[in-house]
């Protein structure tokens, strides 16, 4: 029997992709129990690439999920991410962004700041640098 547990054990590294079913739900994520028998949580977030609002929108009690083992601590909790076995999906690329127009919409920019800075500056030498004072009485 201690064979057993020992065999279980060396399957559960970081980076094994395990069979598991959702035993609670939390507002913060997933508890669940591996194949094994042993227990895990998969955390809101990383349950997917997408932002997830509540987990109940992703995970339902007793759903069987495959999850990745991501962390295993000193005290044996296990930690699990479905996201990581998800493909991540691209970016939305925007058109006409490139390297030279971002260096052109910083320099423009960095114009417009300094002439309104300078702008403020002037303003305020202009002003006839009197100020009022209460005369002590």
């Amino acid at each position: 029997m201690v064979e057993e547990k020992v065999r279980d054990d060396l399957s559960l590294e970081v980076g094994a992709i395990v069979d598991c079913v959702v035993e609670q739900v939390m507002p913060y994520g997933a508890f669940v129990k591996l194949s094994s028998g042993k227990k895990g949580m998969i955390h809101i977030s990383e349950l997917s690439h997408n932002y997830v609002k509540k987990v109940e929108d992703i995970l339902k009690v007793e759903q069987q999920v495959k999850a990745k083992i991501i962390k295993i601590d000193d005290k044996g909790r296990i930690d699990l991410s479905i996201k990581q076995l998800e493909s991540r999906p691209p970016r939305p690329q925007k058109q006409g962004m490139d390297e030279d127009s971002f260096e052109k919409k910083l320099s423009s920019f960095l114009k417009t700041s300094e002439m309104k800075i300078a702008d403020i500056n002037s303003r305020n030498n202009n002003r006839s640098g009197k100020k009022k004072t209460k005369k002590p009485k």
